[in-house]
């Protein structure tokens, strides 16, 4: 059941992102309708299909890559219907979900029973699971972010060539774009931050200091110190908005380059294509 629910969910999560598209293409109130109607019921089977696994497993599930993005998607569509609903950003929906299907299509590429745990470490499941929790919050927080700075820099362009159309009309204005995506880095930054944290304290409790040295740990610092850096031009030396949307951007690549580092160099983090 759980395998036709998976099948279900990616394919209904298409059909949505299909009447959006055709809604973006050429403004149409009824498909936009159907989309965020399919939309809300892709969350509401995401939703089940979690439940179900948790059960399977008798554990929270975040122990393995399957879980970790499957719940990453079920972030994105949960923050894009939010946003649907009080911002009314149809565009930015759009785009936050083509990212979301595409890391439930790359789930199919994943051992669901790989945990990136080390056999020998033995701490309660609850610090594992806020650690990386807190992870995979920050990440689908930056990544909205980040979409939101693509489109300031899209709609500041446009405007500056005098470009009308009827897309521009359908956008936020370019302070509410960055303004919103400033919001999401202010969340997503103590999210990532309490959860390297955390992990800190895990290598402490089991033994492992030396893996405070590991690539993983290192880039994640590094993560952090950009999106501070960011943080700090924005509020002390209050940088144009598209300057600052750049580094939004060029900040998201670390956060990219965290989850390859994670997979291929980290002794602890390798979760995918195992």
């Amino acid at each position: 059941m759980k395998s036709w629910m998976y099948d279900a969910i990616i394919y209904i999560y298409a059909l949505s992102l299909l009447f959006y598209f055709s809604d973006f293409a050429e403004p149409n109130r009824r498909a936009k309708q159907f989309g965020t109607g399919l939309l809300a019921f892709v969350w509401v089977l995401q939703t089940l299909f979690f439940i179900f696994r948790v059960e399977d497993l008798r554990q929270p599930a975040v122990f393995s890559m399957f879980d970790s993005l499957f719940f990453f998607a079920w972030l994105i569509v949960t923050v894009s219907l939010v946003l649907n609903i009080v911002f009314r950003m149809d565009v930015l929906v759009f785009f936050v979900n083509i990212v979301g299907i595409a890391v439930l299509a790359l789930n199919f590429f994943t051992d669901e029973n790989v945990s990136p745990l080390l056999e020998q470490w033995h701490i309660e499941d609850e610090l594992l699971f806020i650690h990386v929790s807190l992870a995979i919050c920050s990440y689908a927080a930056f990544l909205v972010s980040a979409v939101l700075s693509g489109m300031y820099l899209f709609l500041n362009h446009m405007l500056k060539k005098k470009r009308w159309s009827q897309t521009l009309k359908r956008l936020p204005s370019l302070d509410k774009i960055d303004k919103s995506s400033y919001v999401f880095v202010l969340v997503g930054t103590p999210f990532l931050i309490l959860s390297l944290t955390l992990g800190l304290v895990w290598l402490h409790i089991t033994g492992h200091l030396q893996l405070m040295l590991d690539p993983k740990v290192l880039n994640s610092l590094l993560v952090i110190a950009v999106y501070l850096f960011y943080l700090t031009q924005r509020l002390s030396f209050k940088k144009p908005g598209a300057t600052l949307a750049l580094w939004n951007l060029a900040a998201f690549a670390f956060v990219f380059a965290n989850f390859v580092i994670s997979n291929f160099l980290s002794r602890f983090h390798q979760w995918i294509w195992m």
